[in-house]
C-alpha cells in the first residue's frame, strides 16, 4: 500500500499531535538559513540543498529564507548581523556557520537564549555547537580538511607547501592551513600560510599575482592549497604565471566543474570536498524535524566530508556537478 504526500503528511500532523508534540505542523516551520555571498560557487551548492529540503518545509506549510553577506570583507560581524535578523523575524530554527566565534557567537546565544532551535554548520565543528548548546554540528572538519590535503602531498612527494589563506581569522580558515601544514609536516615535509587581504577573496587577479611572487621568491614550495573554488582556479593560473606548471601542484577547497575538468586534464591534482549540498540539505531537515515533531538527531556531530577527490574518482565526481548536488 502506498500513501500520497497528503495522506502521508496528515498521518504525521495526527501522530505528533498524540504524543503531545508541538503542533507547529498546522503552520509549517520557518527556518533561516545563514550562509555566504549567493555569487560563491561553494554556497551555491549549500544553497541548492537548503531550498531541496525546503520543499519538504514549504509542502508542510513552512519556508526557508536564506540570508548571506554582500561580501566577505567585514565576515563576522555582517554574519553576526544577520542572525540578529533572522531573530527579528521570527524564525522557529536557525542554521548558521560559526566562522568568526568572537563576534559571532553573542549572537548565536541570542538564539539559544529566545528558545529558537539552532544547528551550527560549516564551521565551527562540534565544539562550537557544544560550546553554543546547538543541536547539532552538519559539516566537515575544518581541521581535517587541510590534514588530508596535507597527508596527499606528503605521498606524493610534495614536500614543500603553501597554504593560501584570503580569509585570515575565519576559524575554518585557519583550520584549513593548519590542518594542511600538520599534514605535509608530519609527512616528512615543510610547510607555511601564505596570509592575504580578505579583500583578495574570490579576486582572480589578486590570488594570482600574490602567488606568482611568493613561488618566485620561494622557488622550493611544490605543492599549494587553496580554501575554496575560486581561490584554486586563481592559484593555478598563479602558478602558470610564475613559469611552474609541472613544477608546483594544486590541491583546494571544494570544486566545480571547471575544476574537476582540471583535475582530469591533470592542471590541478586534487580537491577536498566537503559535500555542500549535504550541509545544507541535512541542517534544514534536522530543523523541520524538530520544530513539527520535536524529532532529534543523536548523533550530534553529523561530518559531510572530507573526502580527496584526484583522477581516481574524478569521472564519477562530475555526474554529481551535473545534477547540481556536487
Amino acid at each position: 500500500m502506498s500513501f500520497t504526500k497528503r495522506a502521508l503528511c496528515g498521518l504525521l500532523t495526527g501522530v505528533a499531535l498524540v504524543m503531545g508534540v508541538s503542533s507547529a505542523m498546522a503552520d509549517g516551520a520557518n527556518i533561516f538559513v545563514v550562509g555566504g555571498k549567493p555569487d560563491d560557487p561553494f554556497w551555491s551548492i549549500v544553497k541548492r540543498g537548503a531550498e531541496d529540503a525546503g520543499k519538504v518545509v514549504e509542502a508542510q506549510g513552512g519556508s526557508v529564507t536564506w540570508l548571506g553577506p554582500q561580501n566577505y570583507d567585514n565576515l563576522g560581524v555582517d554574519a553576526a548581523e544577520l542572525i540578529r535578523q533572522a531573530i527579528d523575524q521570527g524564525a522557529d530554527a536557525i542554521v548558521g556557520p560559526d566562522w568568526v566565534p568572537e563576534a559571532m557567537d553573542p549572537a548565536f546565544k541570542q538564539v539559544v537564549d529566545a528558545g529558537i532551535p539552532l544547528v551550527i554548520y560549516n564551521a565551527g565543528g562540534i565544539e562550537a555547537a557544544d560550546r553554543l548548546g546547538a543541536m547539532n554540528y552538519v559539516g566537515s572538519n575544518d581541521y581535517l580538511s587541510g590534514k588530508a590535503a596535507g597527508t596527499y602531498f606528503a605521498k606524493k612527494d610534495l614536500k614543500n607547501a603553501v597554504c593560501l589563506n584570503t580569509l585570515p581569522g575565519a576559524a575554518n580558515i585557519e583550520a584549513f592551513c593548519k590542518g594542511m601544514i600538520d599534514g605535509v609536516t608530519e609527512g616528512g615535509g615543510v610547510a607555511s600560510a601564505l596570509p592575504l587581504p580578505a579583500t583578495s577573496f574570490g579576486s582572480a587577479t589578486a590570488v594570482a599575482q600574490a602567488l606568482k611572487a611568493h613561488l618566485l621568491q620561494n622557488p622550493d614550495i611544490k605543492a599549494v592549497f587553496a580554501i575554496g573554488n575560486v581561490d584554486t582556479n586563481s592559484a593555478v593560473n598563479g602558478v602558470t604565471q610564475a613559469g611552474k606548471q609541472g613544477q608546483v601542484h594544486v590541491c583546494g577547497m571544494n570544486m566545480d566543474e571547471t575544476i574537476l575538468n582540471n583535475i582530469k586534464s591533470g592542471t590541478q591534482l586534487c580537491a577536498i570536498d566537503q559535500q555542500g549540498y549535504l550541509q545544507g540539505y541535512l541542517a534544514v531537515s534536522i530543523l523541520n524535524g524538530k520544530v513539527n515533531y520535536g524529532l532529534t538527531v543523536p548523533t550530534r556531530e553529523i561530518l559531510t566530508g572530507p573526502g580527496v577527490i584526484d583522477k581516481s574518482n574524478v569521472d564519477a565526481t562530475l555526474e554529481g556537478v551535473k545534477a547540481g548536488a556536487r
